[in-house]
């Protein structure tokens, strides 16, 4: 199983931060705890999290651009911004239930299309 970090960078305060996620709880959990960072700080599951963490679209960390410097370094796989969007779609998909998996079909479809858009804009030098 792998472990995703992606190259977002929201600011927090002073600390920019991006996010941290697994195919498995187990495997984000082991991650978080090898490179330092406190599990209480889990989003979006239903009794790790606390508050309104709990209401995360899914179960990831907000970690800082060193903790992600230490997450590549532990072998966690770097993803561009659609990371996460792709990611609660495959978990729809393997719902097996036909409306989620439809819907999440759609959003990688668009995601594909977004990637493309930004492809060519990068090549052709616009931002």
């Amino acid at each position: 199983m792998a472990v995703y970090v992606d190259d977002v960078r929201h600011q927090f305060g002073r600390m920019v931060m991006c996010h941290l996620w697994a195919d498995t709880l187990d495997d984000l959990l082991a991650m978080v705890d090898r490179i330092g960072v406190d599990r209480k700080w889990v989003q979006g599951h239903p009794t790790l999290s606390h508050g309104k963490h709990r209401n995360a679209s899914w179960v990831h960390f907000d970690i800082s651009l060193g903790m992600k410097a230490k997450a590549l370094a532990a072998g966690a796989v770097l993803t561009d911004r659609f990371g996460p969007a792709e990611h609660i779609a495959r978990l729809d998909i393997a719902s097996g239930d036909a409306v989620l998996v439809e819907l999440a079909a759609r959003k990688l479809r668009q995601i594909e299309h977004s990637r493309e858009q930004r492809r060519i804009a990068a090549a052709e030098g616009i931002d």
